[in-house]
């Protein structure tokens, strides 16, 4: 593997950056600086040093963060910010959403450049399950909270899969989704007559929002977070 990219892979700089960095004797493997990002390198076996920094390889890249209001979650776009923004630039030129919230959804997104995992994760016959806190602008009875969790017709004459629902306050609660429909809640909850005021993704399939993510805020995922959601796209 060429040593840029397995330095880019990694997350730590651009292929130019890298480049410089080269070429001012800043990058070393196995000690010796490089003469070339061409440089091919085995990442099993060769230690890489970029800037003072140990580079480990990672084939994919899987990120959890807490998206903020006024994001878009797309690789780009010309009227608003991006998801993607909020990342380092070597991160976030090769990665995508995995699924999407809207503009003014808050909370739990993944992202990754591994595009086999996210079309699982997100495929029909396998949705993996997704939590949302919610806040709302008039009381939700028991009734109305049976309709949604039974099924509502939304735009188009749909008719939502089952969902389960806990109810916090007469005017907020939790709901679990196990599908993914274009504004899908703030339609079902238009469906019984209710409009949401404030919405936030509290898991994505086995994942939890990590508390210590505040507003804007991402982590790579652990290991064992990567196997939970392998498991979970099987």
């Amino acid at each position: 593997m060429r040593l840029d990219k397995l330095i880019a892979n990694a997350g730590l700089a651009s292929r130019s950056e890298i480049s410089k960095a080269v070429r001012g004797g800043r990058v070393t493997v196995n000690g010796t600086p490089a003469k070339t990002p061409a440089l091919q390198v085995d990442p099993d076996k060769d230690n890489i040093v970029y800037c003072g920094k140990s580079v480990n390889y990672r084939e994919h890249i899987y990120i959890m963060l807490n998206k903020p209001e006024g994001y878009v979650s797309a690789t780009e776009d010309k009227n608003a910010p991006v998801v993607t923004d909020l990342l380092l630039p070597a991160d976030g030129a090769r990665v995508h959403p995995c699924g999407r919230l809207d503009k003014y959804t808050l909370g739990m997104m993944v992202l990754t450049d591994d595009g086999e995992m996210s079309h699982r994760l997100l495929a029909p016959a396998r949705h993996v399950p997704k939590t949302y806190r919610y806040r709302c602008e008039s009381p939700l009875s028991e009734s109305d909270k049976e309709r949604l969790c039974e099924g509502v017709h939304i735009e188009g004459g749909y008719l939502t899969k089952p969902c389960e629902m806990r109810l916090l306050t007469e005017f907020e609660g939790e709901i679990t989704l196990h599908e993914g429909k274009y504004h899908q809640i703030k339609q079902m909850f238009g469906a019984v007559g209710n409009k949401i005021t404030y919405l936030e993704r509290i898991t994505f399939g086995p994942l939890v929002l990590d508390s210590a993510l505040d507003r804007g805020e991402w982590r790579y995922l652990t290991d064992d977070e990567i196997a939970l959601l392998a498991e979970a796209a099987k």
